[in-house]
């Protein structure tokens, strides 16, 4: 499970030359799962891009006004008050484990698939909100672009990630706002407009 999240957190790096290569040789040591199938089929996908293509995709779908923001504390809770105190909790947690962000904030899907990966008691609102989280991405993803290979990569990580949420309860305090509302209002097809 270790390998898988780490690999998984690797995944969501920028692309350079080489990156994909070390992605395919950490994907041989991980034992078959559902998520290594759904991993496999990201690199299978990925590697018939060009290097400046692989660049403008993740740009495009992860960090430059993505489409979909890989923010667990902002697919949840928006620009929310309680993002910023999830993140306060998320960077305590990595720094009594030694889990750098790597020039990414506290609630970026790599330190926080790092942090699962070695946290024996991860934190119970990050269990809680994961999937939810990942749910959203996956939905506006496939709603904005369904055939974009980064499609796989979040299907892969909630794959992943399922047997660590199993069996977390849901707080009632934790309903999810429409944080992706503002993102689909201000798409002119979503406000049926043609700006």
């Amino acid at each position: 499970m270790k390998a898988l999240l780490q690999t998984l957190a690797n995944a969501y790096h920028n692309p350079k030359p080489g990156s994909t290569k070390a992605l395919w040789d950490e994907l041989q040591d991980l034992p078959r799962s559902g998520a290594k199938d759904l991993l496999k089929r990201f690199l299978k996908a990925i590697s018939e891009l060009k290097l400046a293509e692989r660049e403008e995709l993740y740009t495009r779908t992860l960090d430059l006004t993505p489409l979909t923001a890989p923010y667990v504390g902002y697919a949840v809770y928006g620009e929310d008050y309680r993002r910023g105190r999830f993140m306060a909790e998320l960077n305590a947690e990595y720094g009594a484990l030694g889990i750098e962000t790597e020039g990414e904030i506290p609630d970026h899907l790599i330190p926080i698939l790092r942090y699962l990966a070695v946290a024996t008691e991860p934190l119970p609102e990050l269990l809680q909100l994961l999937e939810p989280a990942l749910h959203r991405m996956i939905h506006t993803l496939k709603t904005l672009e369904p055939k974009n290979p980064y499609l796989l990569l979040l299907e892969a990580t909630r794959e992943a990630i399922q047997p660590i949420s199993k069996g977390v309860p849901a707080s009632p305090k934790q309903a999810l706002p429409v944080a992706m509302g503002s993102l689909f209002s201000s798409l002119s097809f979503f406000r049926g407009g043609r700006e």
